[in-house]
């Protein structure tokens, strides 16, 4: 099977990245000359027919950057919560799977290994892929069994990370779940009804860029930065 689309989560205000996000939506932070949502398209566009991307915050600079990127829509979600589009957008019934992605979150993607996992997890409404944890990288702590998700937390950590890839149904979920505007909220809806998984671990590197720690280190660190971003 293909997946043949995908959505980039690119609305947040970046509000720990301050004041550089001030001027620029996080999104159009640039690293070797490639903006981070830029990145993303070009990363997706090799694999996934139809891309969407969601924008919020200075929504208008950053449609502008991206429109000729290749994108298939654009969903302005300002001040609505990263999931809101789920229910109330043009791929709310959607009955196919659909890539979820986050602008800064940086990895290569592995289009074979997302497949082979939704696939044997028999393509449930709602498969989170998790990473090795990354020092320095704020997210979700995930705790499983045999694929099936018990709980995420923050403040207790586990040999499982967040790492905000995602691949969904967004007719299942609809089905499953009451409208939220939170993403955490889906999953805990989800969890109750025993119908989150996590995938093996995503293999290969993977990056966040939450603050101004992880920027600084992206910048510095030459073997990332030219890991990610085209020279």
């Amino acid at each position: 099977m293909k997946i043949e689309n995908a959505i980039i989560l690119a609305a947040g205000r970046g509000t720990r990245i301050m004041p550089i996000s001030k001027g620029i939506p996080k999104p159009m932070i640039k690293i070797n000359g490639q903006s981070l949502i830029e990145r993303g398209i070009i990363n997706v566009k090799k694999k996934i027919k139809n891309l969407y991307v969601t924008v919020g915050y200075k929504s208008v600079k950053l449609s502008a950057h991206i429109i000729t990127k290749g994108v298939t829509a654009i969903f302005n979600t300002e001040g609505k919560g990263n999931s809101w589009w789920l229910y109330n957008s043009l791929i709310t019934n959607l009955d196919k799977p659909l890539l979820v992605l986050t602008c800064d979150n940086l990895f290569k993607l592995n289009y074979s290994f997302i497949i082979s996992e939704y696939l044997r997890l028999k393509s449930p409404a709602c498969l989170i892929f998790p990473v090795n944890p990354v020092k320095n990288c704020e997210g979700d702590f995930i705790f499983a069994k045999n694929n099936k998700v018990n709980f995420l937390r923050r403040n207790k950590k586990s040999n499982l990370y967040a790492s905000g890839i995602q691949v969904i149904n967004p007719k299942k979920i609809n089905k499953l779940t009451s409208p939220t505007n939170s993403f955490n909220k889906v999953w805990k809806q989800l969890i109750k009804k025993n119908k989150l998984f996590v995938s093996n671990v995503y293999p290969g590197r993977w990056f966040a860029i939450d603050n101004l720690d992880n920027l600084r280190e992206m910048k510095k660190n030459k073997s990332l930065k030219n890991y990610f971003f085209k020279k």
